[in-house]
């Protein structure tokens, strides 16, 4: 039977293929939701043993990693990176959805990165038509992987640790925990809050996701906020990266409702919030006990909601096929956004009115990279990370003699040095650009040149500004 959901392309691949100011209003919101999350477990021991053992039941594991090593680590007291799986798998009590065919894969990926501080949560949006390199996995219960070239989506037929495995792969961001959910449990969630307030610039109808909702706004139940998250076909472009938008306004709706103070203190909606979470998760070890979830829900409850951010990967169409995105250079400086645990920048503010945009001309300029450094590999490694921020690489050499220090130097034009110092401050290298005579930009690498990017990792600079969709999570529903 054809998916409710689906385009030709979609066809299931191989892993190839009030009078109180409003300040104090949030503050006490923030205060009483906190609350509610750190003293979960007493609360739940408090209504009955019966109870806590009935949540305690519901939750599943699965392995992180599929060697197994990191899954009994504690909650980081640090910064921490949680991926969220939203499966598409049939393996439901329904069949509204389509038949079961034992696959699955991840109808939607969030890589969610909360700050060291705990004041900021930057949660990326991962297309689920990226093509990657999948990596190698071995089994944990669903069959060995080879690796290959494929959907990043794909991954999760071989069980969540192949997902985290290859978003690691794609973002260089180490994982700490996954969560996954699929449609069942998104829709009760979504109705244990008793549904969630959205509104749209138009009406949306689509017979394939069982949509059909009017403009402007209004309230909707959790397999109305399912369809609206999933439909392609009310949609002018029918695409994955098309439907992303009402995702974000999606998951901003679900956190709006769910920082409301009257869903969480109340017993009996609390309970049935938590029951629906707990029964529709699968998490890895580490998120194992009602403990370590309440302790993660502690963490997000301190974040306001307006420091909660959702951006969409940067992509572009991938060669040769239209249907497919791959990542452009601005991925990279939001994954090393996350990486450094430093704020995303945006080109463009919430409201639409232009930031500082960065000078198109600093990256024009050819560069030729040195191995001086007698490592090898290393001139060719700097290359694709000079290439992934859209820079020119002219060529790769290795130097005559052994060079002690990392040198950045440039012609003398206005063009070439501020490339060259773009490149340094992007690499994380601080050294002074000095003019030589070269054509463009050269950057010999020294035997210095690790501990200079170890020093870089100690004090991260602050990121670019980046072209990509973002909106923040207390942004207004029916703002354009």
């Amino acid at each position: 039977m054809r998916r409710p959901d689906s385009l030709p392309h979609d066809d299931r691949p191989t892993p190839e293929t009030s009078a109180i100011p409003a300040a104090s209003r949030r503050r006490r919101r923030r205060r009483t939701v906190a609350l509610v999350a750190g003293g979960l477990v007493a609360a739940l021991i408090a209504t009955g043993a019966i109870a806590y053992a009935q949540l305690q039941g519901n939750v599943t594991t699965a392995p992180l990693a599929d060697s197994g090593s990191n899954d009994d680590e504690a909650l980081p007291t640090g910064e921490l990176n949680v991926l969220l799986l939203g499966s598409d798998a049939r393996a439901l009590s329904t069949t509204d959805f389509g038949e079961d065919d034992g696959s699955e894969r991840s109808d939607a990926m969030v890589l969610a990165h909360i700050s060291s501080d705990s004041t900021r949560i930057d949660a990326v949006q991962l297309p689920r038509d990226t093509l990657v390199d999948l990596p190698a996995c071995d089994d944990t219960g669903r069959g060995a992987y080879g690796g290959g070239r494929g959907m990043l989506n794909s991954a999760l037929q071989y069980g969540p640790a192949c997902s985290v495995a290859a978003v690691e792969q794609l973002s260089g961001v180490r994982i700490d925990h996954f969560i996954a959910m699929d449609f069942e449990g998104f829709i009760g969630v979504v109705d244990a809050l008793g549904g969630i307030d959205v509104c749209l610039p138009e009406a949306l109808q689509d017979g394939h996701a069982r949509l059909d909702l009017p403009a402007g706004p209004q309230s909707i139940d959790g397999a109305q906020a399912l369809a609206l998250a999933r439909t392609r076909h009310a949609l002018a472009e029918e695409s994955d990266i098309a439907r992303l938008g009402h995702q974000q306004m999606v998951l901003s709706a679900v956190v709006q409702k769910a920082t409301k103070s009257n869903v969480l203190v109340r017993p009996d909606r609390l309970f049935a919030f938590l029951d629906a979470i707990t029964s529709s998760m699968t998490v890895d070890p580490g998120l194992g006990s009602l403990t370590d979830l309440g302790a993660l829900a502690a963490r997000v409850a301190n974040v306001p909601t307006s420091a909660v951010t959702f951006v969409t990967m940067p992509t572009t169409e991938a060669p040769g096929d239209r249907n497919r995105v791959v990542p452009t250079p601005d991925a990279d400086v939001v994954f090393r956004a996350l990486r450094d645990d430093v704020p995303l920048v945006f080109t463009a503010d919430a409201d639409g009115t232009d930031a500082e945009q960065p000078d198109t001309t600093i990256r024009t300029t050819p560069v030729q990279i040195v191995n001086g450094a007698d490592v090898a590999g290393l001139a060719g490694q700097v290359s694709e990370e000079a290439q992934a921020f859209g820079y020119v690489v002219s060529g790769l050499a290795n130097a005559q003699t052994a060079a002690t220090q990392t040198v950045i130097a440039a012609a003398d034009t206005p063009d070439a040095q501020e490339t060259a110092r773009s490149l340094a401050r992007e690499l994380g290298i601080a050294v002074e650009v000095q003019v030589g005579d070269v054509d463009g930009v050269q950057l010999l690498l020294g035997a210095d040149y690790r501990s200079l990017r170890m020093q870089a990792q100690e004090s991260p600079a602050p990121s670019r500004p980046v072209d990509a969709v973002s909106r923040s999570a207390d942004t207004d529903l029916c703002a354009p």
